[in-house]
């Protein structure tokens, strides 16, 4: 960070703008900023930092922002602003600050608050002024330009105080502040920030894998529980005690394992008991199940006998049915080799009958000359009537030809009617041409000669308008002066009159300061006019003696009305100038003397602004139709041009159409002839190709209707033939007996199906009647079947609750078997997550310090900042050395202080002694050399450091008088050689001394009108 220039106005103590070059005050390298106590030395540091932050240092800040800023000795109408430029990360910025200040209303009395503003403004260029570039507008919003200021120094104000400006009490509060004050500042510094981070994603990475080992665990345990249910036997037993662990406690994976074994073990033993238990029921079950089966074996045989003979007697009753059905069969199977010429008979009859109606309705259609006609004629009357409408496409095309010649001619006569319209209007139109185009010209040239009258008379006006105004400003200001000068008068009178009353006061004094002098004698002390211990006759005070007290209020009375007798009379100058200024503005920059009688009056004025803006108005008015008149004129030569090009192209169309109807009379002669020829009786060609097109599609129509009545006829009359052969061939007498013998699907099916069941049913009762089995069981004795089947029915109760018991059991078994197995899985699984979630608490616990790993419990950014702070120590050492001539060191400590942890300690280790000790214990000069050193350093290493703030400039406020000659001098050789470095840094004291040894100067100069600069010993 560089600074350029500085610009105070109403600031402080500097009641007028002042402008400050730090460019040329940086080019020595070492520059003093010096001036009496209550100057405003610290007031140019304090601007600096209230256009980086928008407010002073702490300490300084005060209440009311725009109130603790605003100089007294502003005027009433200038407004408190600083501007800063400057060169921050390679840009060259400016900003403007403007706090909150109370100003005079501009109507009436009293004051109203304006609201502070600030700018932000960058170079374009990046080359300064002068370099081609320009400014460009950044931001007016102040958070926006905090926020972006904050960012690019990377210091807070408090921070840019200790490190940059080093105001008064805070020179070494860097040195002895504790290690987490440090800690912050020399992380926005070095921008570690970035290490703080990883502390805590490590930490975010320890939660999140603690709780997903918890999640882990507790899905074990709830396994766990599960199986503890699965173990219980049905009884409601007892289950095995769980293992007495947490989720997340060490162990309880293979604890739950080892109890989900043991879980498993007693499972295995209560399902062999329930298998053997099974076993027995299973041989018990089996024994009645025989025992009922033979017993229901033998009743089923019995009745299976029964049955037969029942059915055997249903079966003899009905053999002659069965007769009848087989004599039907038989018929129907010698039948079937007449259904084929049955069905050739009925296919012909049917084509015969539907040929016969076909022929029927064509007939019906024909005149009656084709009545008796065959197939043949009919054939050759619809070829003859086919050739005579192939003859008729010539008369067709000359049928369409003349209509489309009448519509030729009807368009013909159309378009020589539109085009002697056309001429007429066009022969109109352009014999007044010449007139038309005269007038608009002469309408442009009015238009265009008012448009520069309109110039004309504005610019009279505007000069006009202001003189005006001035005058109007002159009359109320000839008012103010008056008023001004009634007051300068009475204020020099007042003050006159103090004056008087003061010499009076005073010359009274001085007659009795004998007896003032008097009434502080005592016995045996010496008189301070003549030295005597003794007093024979003291002077007394008489009725009207004035002391000390009286003289000093009338001088201050005296003063008091000095003082505004001087502010009247600079009031009464301000008024008489802006007057004169007025006057001179109303006169119009015109010479002449100041008499009010030379000047013109308002309302002259006005009359004449009045005639200047009416005679502007007209002007304007007449001008505004200047673009009217173009377009008019331009648009009439387009339609000149339009209607020239129309009325020649109407005559050569009318040449054209001439032509044309001479052809086409000759073209529609001829086609007329020939469509009379072919038309015949009918009204026209088409009528005629129409009747013919009907009457041929008629005769091929009947001709085909009967030529397929003959084929029918013939193929009716084989069938009945073939059929009354096949017939006599299979037995039959008649076609009419075979076709009723015929037996369809459905009936066919049913007649041998009733066979083939009787047949069966006979077969299968003389198998049972035959079996031995069954005839012995009829003959012996008859069995229990009830108290068989209630033997096996309770063996099957007994059975089925041994088996639900071993299935029970078996269930359990292979339920904590699958839980067991799922339970190792998961453990196995989650063995990653555990050693990792053990590796990451590690590593969190190292970061942040609490680990027993850590002895020093020093964190990761704290570590770095050690580290950083560290080659701060080194590089305040070297000049730390040299102001002290080699006595003190700074070094680092990591030591832990008290309870806390430990990374940013500072030490000085005193060569003399060859110590270390505290850096509180250093003197006054000592801590102030000290603290400069390691402010130095610390700029030094933040410079170096890659990314790192450049702190080009700095300031050090006070602290110089607390040094003797030598350490001044070895002080100030240091900071000289800050120059190599291309840094500057600013001296800000009031030790005489300095004013002799630094030659590049800003002395700050106290006046009773405000303080001002003065900068000398620059480029």
């Amino acid at each position: 960070m560089r600074l350029h220039r500085l610009r105070l106005t109403a600031f402080g103590p500097f009641g007028d703008p002042q402008d400050i070059d730090f460019d040329d005050l940086s080019a020595a390298g070492l520059f003093l900023l010096h001036g009496p106590t209550g100057a405003g030395k610290t007031s140019v540091l304090d601007a600096v930092c209230f256009a980086l932050y928008g407010s002073v240092p702490g300490d300084r800040q005060g209440g009311k922002q725009g109130t603790t800023l605003r100089s007294d000795h502003a005027r009433a109408g200038a407004r408190t602003e600083v501007r800063l430029e400057l060169t921050v990360a390679g840009r060259r910025l400016e900003i403007t600050r403007q706090p909150p200040w109370e100003r005079p209303k501009k109507r009436g009395t009293g004051t109203t608050t304006e609201k502070a503003q600030s700018w932000l403004r960058e170079y374009e260029s990046g080359q300064g002024p002068g370099a081609g570039g320009r400014w460009k507008d950044l931001s007016r919003s102040h958070q926006e330009i905090g926020e972006e200021i904050t960012q690019l120094l990377g210091m807070s104000k408090e921070q840019f105080c200790q490190v940059v400006l080093l105001p008064q009490g805070d020179f070494a509060r860097f040195l002895r502040a504790d290690a987490e004050a440090r800690g912050r500042l020399l992380g926005r510094l070095f921008d570690t920030h970035r290490f703080a981070a990883v502390e805590q994603r490590l930490a975010e990475q320890r939660r999140t894998a603690e709780a997903e080992v918890k999640a882990g665990d507790a899905a074990l345990m709830a396994d766990a529980h599960r199986m503890q249910q699965a173990a219980a036997d049905d009884g409601g037993g007892m289950a095995l005690p769980l293992p007495d662990l947490a989720p997340g406690d060490p162990g309880l994976a293979s604890e739950v394992l080892a109890w989900a074994a043991v879980a498993r073990v007693d499972a295995r033993e209560r399902l062999a008991v329930a298998r053997c238990a099974l076993t027995a029921a299973e041989s018990a079950q089996a024994a009645a199940d025989r025992r009922f089966a033979e017993a229901r074996d033998l009743d089923r045989l019995r009745a299976r006998f029964t049955e037969a003979r029942e059915r055997a007697a249903r079966l003899h009753a009905r053999e002659d049915e069965l007769r009848e059905w087989e004599r039907c069969l038989h018929r129907a199977r010698k039948a079937e080799t007449v259904a084929p010429a049955l069905d050739l008979r009925d296919a012909a009859d049917a084509e015969h009958r539907a040929a016969a109606r076909e022929e029927a309705r064509t007939r019906a259609r024909l005149p009656e000359t084709f009545a008796a006609s065959g197939a043949a004629g009919l054939a050759a009357a619809a070829r003859k009537a086919a050739e005579e409408l192939g003859g008729l496409a010539s008369a067709r095309r000359a049928e369409r030809r003349l209509a489309d010649i009448a519509g030729e001619r009807a368009s013909l006569d159309r378009q020589e009617h539109a085009d002697d319209e056309l001429l007429q209007d066009a022969t109109a139109w352009l014999d007044g041409w010449e007139a038309t185009r005269t007038a608009l010209r002469e309408r442009m040239t009015t238009a265009q000669e008012a448009v520069t009258h309109a110039e004309c008379v504005a610019g009279r006006l505007e000069p006009a308008l202001a003189r005006l105004d001035a005058a109007r400003h002159r009359d109320r200001l000839a008012g103010d002066a008056t008023a001004a000068q009634e007051r300068a008068l009475a204020a020099r009178e007042h003050a006159t009159a103090t004056h008087e009353r003061w010499l009076d006061l005073k010359e009274q004094r001085l007659n009795g300061i004998a007896a003032e002098l008097a009434a502080h004698l005592t016995d045996g002390a010496p008189c301070a006019v003549c030295g005597s211990t003794e007093h024979p006759a003291p002077a007394r005070k008489g009725a009207g003696h004035v002391d000390r007290g009286a003289e000093e209020a009338a001088l201050a009375a005296h003063r008091a009305a000095e003082e505004s007798r001087a502010a009247a009379e600079r009031a009464l100058g301000d008024v008489r100038e802006a007057l004169a200024a007025q006057a001179a503005a109303a006169r119009g920059g015109q010479g002449g003397g100041n008499d009010a009688d030379e000047d013109p009056a308002a309302d002259e004025l006005a009359a004449a602004v009045d005639a200047l803006r009416r005679e502007h108005t007209e002007a304007r008015d007449r001008a505004s139709g200047l673009h009217a008149a173009r377009e008019a004129l331009a648009r009439a030569e387009r339609e000149y041009e339009r209607r020239l090009a129309g009325q020649q192209e109407a005559v050569r169309r009318a040449a054209s159409r001439a032509t044309l109807r001479e052809a086409l009379d000759r073209e529609q002669e001829g086609l007329a002839e020939e469509l009379a020829r072919a038309r015949g009786t009918t009204g026209s060609v088409a009528d005629r190709a129409a009747q013919l097109e009907r009457q041929a599609a008629l005769l091929t129509e009947a001709a085909e209707a009967v030529r397929a009545a003959d084929d029918t006829a013939e193929r009716l009359k084989e069938a009945d033939a073939r059929l009354a052969d096949a017939a006599f061939r299979a037995g039959f007498d008649t076609p009419a007996a075979a076709a009723a013998a015929l037996l369809d699907d459905a009936r066919y099916r049913e007649v041998q199906h009733r066979i083939d069941a009787w047949r069966n049913e006979e077969a299968a009762v003389r198998s049972v009647l035959a079996e031995p089995e069954t005839v012995a069981a009829a003959e012996g004795p008859a069995v229990d079947l009830s108290a068989a089947r209630a033997a096996a029915d309770d063996a099957g109760r007994r059975l089925r609750a041994a088996g639900s018991a071993c299935d029970a059991a078996a269930r359990r078994c292979a339920e904590l078997d699958r839980l067991s197995a799922r339970t190792a899985a998961a453990s196995r699984e989650r063995a990653p997550l555990r050693a990792a979630y053990d590796r990451v608490a590690r590593l969190a616990g190292l970061a942040a310090g609490t680990s027993a790993e850590n002895e020093r419990r020093m964190r990761l950014e704290s570590y770095v900042l050690a580290a950083r702070l560290e080659q701060v120590a080194a590089a305040a050492t070297v000049r730390l050395r040299r102001m002290s001539s080699g006595r003190y060191t700074l070094v680092h400590s990591d030591d832990r202080a008290g309870r806390g942890r430990s990374g940013l300690g500072l030490h000085v280790v005193d060569a003399w002694t060859g110590r270390e000790r505290d850096t509180a214990t250093l003197s006054g000069g000592e801590t102030f050399f000290a603290s400069l050193a390691l402010a130095l350093g610390l700029a030094d290493v933040v410079t170096d450091e890659a990314g790192g703030v450049r702190l080009d400039t700095l300031f050090i406020d006070e602290g110089f008088g607390s040094l003797d000659d030598q350490t001044l001098d070895e002080v100030l050789d240091v900071l000289d050689s800050l120059r190599e470095r291309d840094r500057s840094v600013g001296i800000v004291s009031h030790v005489a001394d300095l004013r002799r040894r630094v030659h590049a100067q800003l002395e700050v100069v106290k006046g009773r009108a405000g303080s001002s600069v003065r900068q000398r010993g620059g480029r």
